[in-house]
């Protein structure tokens, strides 16, 4: 943990940030967490931000690369949060707990005036991940952005001309009202951003991103949800894509012309630029609120080289081949972990949820964040889940098992369904999805987010413990988490300290914490 860099130092990074506030960063890279106005909407707001920009910038880097990503908190809005963490969505993080980055569950958040160093590496992964503050609602706030890691072995790579941060689509929610001072449950956003650009019902006709395409070139859109509640019905008029990446595991190309993508969730499609010269509408509907695309609305702009700079005048059809989550089939390793009958893992638990108008609650119990994170209780010698905190919602689990985790739903049990729910450190194979009733155990979606559906619903997964520490196991709604829908999984934990050696900066964050006056959490 070290205090902020020297001024000149500082100044020298601002001013570079007005020519490079919108280029990829990474795998090395500071990144200053501040608060800023912005209007992605056209109306002004009161924001948290990376790098100054909404969304924040993209981190990319190559599979293998160690990461060492500098978090300095500058932060001085309190309603918003002065203190952060940064999760980094969907890497493993073995042997790294500690930069996972959840309050209280991986580490101690960092104080305003501080600054955190993330260093992790990357050896077995590529694909399409993203990041956001893991303390309380702050990513709803703005702290929130894409990263890539790419692979020069990309086994689909003969499918796609281009892939680049030209063809990285962010998908947002956005609030008019910080997260801390609305309702506790919005019932829908005032707009949606797409490349952090949008327009909200009644507001100004502010400016839409625009994605610019060739003709006859083919494009890798790596699509990311950084949705804090709405899942979003993505298409682009006149197109189809092609599937070949859920969640960063490449899948068998699976042909579609729109997707449901819910908060956390990542999807590459291939988009063939292969129709006339124009302007095609991209849309990205809410599944509350607006659904419609009035006056430019949910959407942004697929320009083709050549068009004119106008607006879109394509109209929507009605989608004949939507994604269907049992269709996607993984490239390589489908097979589902245990046996191919129910029942056949080491270790099988439901999960069954209730609300009390408030607080969600899992097997009886509402997370509430413990004031020693789960990882240094464990660090501290508590081994088994009587020992650790909060009690009721840290589960252990033995290590080199496999697991089967179901997540019933009924009309009553969870109000705002669906739920997308997010496992760290892991993905899992969806052996039962959202909408089916079947059981597949040979080729099942592999991914680390997945919707639990609707009534009637029991989406069921599937995963094997290798990567030793607490790892969170979350609706990823945010509204829905700051409400208690959470449970942590500590994962052998006699290996956890021995696979996990802790930084003296990760070490000094909590007596940092702990000596803030309550004003600057």
């Amino acid at each position: 943990m070290g205090k902020l860099q020297s001024l000149s130092t500082f100044i020298a990074l601002s001013l570079s940030l007005s020519h490079a506030a919108y280029g990829a960063v990474g795998p090395v890279a500071d990144l200053t967490i501040s608060n800023a106005d912005v209007s992605p909407d056209g109306i002004s707001r009161a924001a948290v931000l990376m790098n100054g920009v909404f969304p924040g910038p993209l981190i990319k880097g190559n599979k293998g690369d160690n990461f060492q990503l500098n978090v300095i908190d500058n932060l001085t809005n309190a309603t918003m949060l002065k203190t952060t963490t940064i999760h980094w969505h969907g890497l493993f993080q073995h042997g790294t707990n500690w930069a996972d980055g959840p309050a209280f569950v991986n580490q101690c958040p960092i104080a305003s005036g501080n600054s955190f160093l993330y260093d992790f590496t990357v050896p077995d992964q590529a694909g399409t991940f993203w990041y956001h503050s893991h303390l309380s609602t702050q990513y709803c706030d703005g702290l929130r952005g894409p990263l890539v890691v790419y692979d020069s072995n990309d086994p689909h790579a003969s499918l796609y001309d281009v892939d680049d941060e030209s063809t990285v689509i962010t998908l947002a929610d956005w609030y008019h009202t910080a997260a801390r001072l609305g309702p506790a449950f919005p019932l829908s956003a005032d707009a949606v951003l797409i490349n952090g650009l949008g327009r909200s019902s009644g507001g100004p006709s502010s400016d839409l991103t625009v994605i610019s395409v060739e003709q006859g070139k083919r494009y890798r859109l790596r699509v990311v949800s950084i949705s804090c509640d709405p899942n979003f019905t993505f298409s682009i008029d006149g197109h189809g894509l092609t599937v070949i990446e859920v969640d960063s595991v490449s899948h068998q190309p699976l042909d579609i012309d729109s997707l449901q993508i819910f908060a956390g969730q990542r999807y590459s499609v291939i988009l063939n630029a292969n129709q006339s010269v124009d302007n095609y509408w991209i849309r990205a509907i809410p599944n509350t609120g607006d659904i419609t695309t009035d006056g430019g609305i949910n959407s942004a702009i697929l320009r083709y080289s050549g068009a004119p700079e106008i607006e879109p005048t394509t109209n929507a059809t009605t989608s004949t081949s939507p994604l269907v989550e049992t269709d996607l089939v993984p490239l390589t390793n489908a097979a589902a972990p245990g046996q191919p009958v129910a029942g056949g893992v080491d270790f099988a638990m439901s999960l069954n949820f209730s609300f009390n108008g408030s607080n969600f609650f899992i097997n009886g119990d509402t997370f509430v964040p413990p004031t020693v994170p789960v990882l240094l209780q464990i660090l501290s010698g508590a081994q088994s889940a009587a020992d650790l905190l909060p009690g009721g919602s840290v589960y252990t689990l033995p290590s080199n098992a496999t697991i089967e985790i179901s997540f019933p739903v009924t009309a009553t049990n969870a109000p705002g369904a669906p739920h997308p729910f997010h496992l760290h450190g892991h993905t899992f194979s969806v052996v039962r999805s959202a909408g089916s009733s079947t059981y597949n155990y040979e080729n099942p979606v592999q991914r680390d987010v997945v919707s639990t559906g609707t009534a009637g619903d029991n989406v069921t997964i599937r995963f094997t413990t290798d990567n030793p520490g607490p790892w969170f196991l979350h609706c990823h709604i945010d509204f829905h988490l700051e409400a208690g829908f959470a449970i942590v999984f500590a994962e052998d934990t006699t290996d956890t300290a021995s696979v996990n050696s802790v930084p003296t900066a990760w070490s000094d964050l909590c007596p940092i914490y702990n000596a803030l006056d309550p004003s600057d959490h």
